[in-house]
């Protein structure tokens, strides 16, 4: 996982001609809080799909992209890790959500739980089906099933500071393969309502 998550790195694609990266940061953050909203006012009952996923991140990013709410059609790198080809995304897309439907549906003891969040979240950064916007559509979906699992929504960290550091550095561990950091800070935030 790359560091660089404060803004899009190409503030001239959006669709507002924006080129001031705070001023892109703001949008997107207005739209960020829009998806949650939409995320929160969800009946916990609802199955996981990729059309819900779409519209996650359609609510999010559409404002700004015009590759918003689509998967992504291009190679990328995140730091160290380097997501699957795009002619992959929608086939490991229908596989992460039967595992994930699977996870919820099967976790009866809060270490299952944890589990299940881990692997919404990292799974699908891992796979990072889109553009941009990965890791927040990917928390947003897992303060879904957090919420399906009849807990208050996570957050994993604030935009600045040391809690933003050990969030990428859990994700850093993650894509070794060490999951410990990452089931750490989410059971750390673990509260019902």
């Amino acid at each position: 996982m790359s560091d660089n998550t404060s803004w899009t790195p190409f503030p001239d694609d959006n669709l507002l001609g924006l080129i001031d990266k705070n001023l892109i940061n703001e949008h997107e953050a207005k739209g960020i809080t829009k998806a949650e909203l939409f995320v929160f006012g969800l009946d916990t009952e609802i199955d996981i799909s990729t059309n819900l996923i779409l519209d996650i991140h359609k609510t999010a990013f559409g404002e700004l992209y015009d590759w918003a709410g689509k998967w992504r059609n291009v190679n990328v790198t995140v730091g160290q890790l380097v997501p699957p080809e795009p002619a992959q995304i929608i086939h490991l897309m229908y596989q992460f959500i039967d595992n994930l439907n699977f996870k919820i549906s099967n976790s009866k003891t809060q270490d299952e739980v944890i589990e299940a969040l881990v692997y919404a979240h990292y799974e699908f950064v891992r796979i990072h089906p889109f553009n941009n916007g990965n890791g927040r559509t990917g928390r947003l979906l897992m303060n879904l099933v957090t919420m399906k699992f009849g807990y208050k929504p996570l957050e994993l960290y604030k935009r600045q500071g040391e809690s933003r550091k050990l969030y990428i550095q859990s994700m850093q561990q993650a894509d070794k393969g060490n999951f410990e950091l990452l089931m750490s800070l989410i059971c750390q935030e673990l509260v019902t309502f």
